[in-house]
């Protein structure tokens, strides 16, 4: 298959990546996915603030961190929640800064990140609980935390983009909009896509069945809450916004859920990246598609959000 140069040089620095003192391959994930988004991601931009918080639960806490847009001054601001990826195994709030800050700049929006709890540690539902439960805090807690509880909405990466999806159909009426970027929708490795880049690039199959076997306990093998393309009950998701990959092994699993919810009567826009791989929202150092990719995201939320933020576009 055919890559473009930059394409390729990214290809070939991450054939260069080896993790520092990788305990397990666990271990081995967790900083490869660390490392590889502190070399390509680019400069990070300047926000106005970021906090951190703990959303309290019964016997743990959500670590949550919020960022205030540049220039930011209206007292009530629109809230993304966002939700990240790393196979369910991997992922924080560094690997995710970056595009992070570029969202909350590019929508003016106050962006919401939610440090769910991991697999092979917390297996499925936590992290799904996490983040509904977070979804449902901010909704609560909008005055105290300056937001605007009627302009909310979710973005989630890979399988970020996995947890969204079912968040949204069970407290989706709390939501503006939803945007999935490559969503890691099914667990079958049974799509064309995934026969083609079987390999890779970024991605590869052995991985991504290890990943899944952490990730899902037997006795919950065909729950559609872990498994978005068996959802069938899309009476609470919202506008919807799909990105995806040409060169991704997840774009098959991406177009038929795409195509689920918009039997279902869900208004879907899908947008397709040419010549992209998986994980491209992390090569802004390199691809002038991940600046693309968050101006039409910025743009969705500002058509679904009821007004308009002051430092938009």
């Amino acid at each position: 298959m055919q890559f473009t140069p930059q394409i390729n040089r990214i290809l070939n620095q991450l054939e260069k990546i080896h993790s520092f003192n990788a305990q397990s391959p666990l271990d081995d994930t967790r900083k490869y996915l660390e490392t590889m988004t502190l070399q390509l991601s680019g400069k990070k931009e300047i926000v106005t603030m970021i906090e951190e918080l703990n959303i309290p639960k019964e016997n743990y806490q959500i670590p949550i961190r919020i960022y205030r847009p540049k220039g930011k001054t209206a007292q009530k601001s629109s809230a993304i929640i966002y939700v990240h990826g790393g196979w369910f195994i991997a992922g924080g709030y560094e690997t995710h800064d970056a595009v992070a800050r570029k969202l909350a700049n590019k929508t003016g929006s106050v962006i919401i990140f939610v440090d769910y709890r991991l697999a092979p540690e917390h297996p499925f539902p936590a992290g799904l609980n996490d983040t509904i439960d977070a979804v449902k805090w901010v909704a609560d807690h909008a005055d105290s935390l300056g937001i605007d509880q009627n302009q909310i909405g979710i973005i989630g990466d890979s399988a970020g983009g996995a947890l969204a999806a079912a968040v949204s159909t069970e407290v989706g009426a709390l939501l503006k909009f939803q945007v999935l970027i490559y969503p890691a929708a099914d667990n079958t490795f049974t799509s064309n896509s995934w026969k083609v880049y079987e390999n890779g690039p970024v991605l590869n199959k052995e991985g991504g069945i290890q990943a899944w076997n952490w990730y899902l306990p037997e006795d919950q093998a065909n729950n559609p809450l872990a498994i978005p393309v068996l959802l069938e009950n899309f009476k609470k998701t919202p506008p919807t916004l799909i990105i995806l990959a040409e060169h991704d092994p997840l774009i098959d699993d991406g177009k038929q859920l795409a195509g689920n919810m918009e039997n279902a009567g869900i208004a879907v826009k899908k947008s397709l990246y040419n010549e992209m791989v998986h994980g491209f929202m992390h090569m802004g150092e390199v691809l002038d598609e991940t600046q693309s990719a968050i101006n039409e995201i910025a743009e969705f939320a500002q058509q679904n959000f009821k007004t308009i933020n002051e430092n938009q576009l």
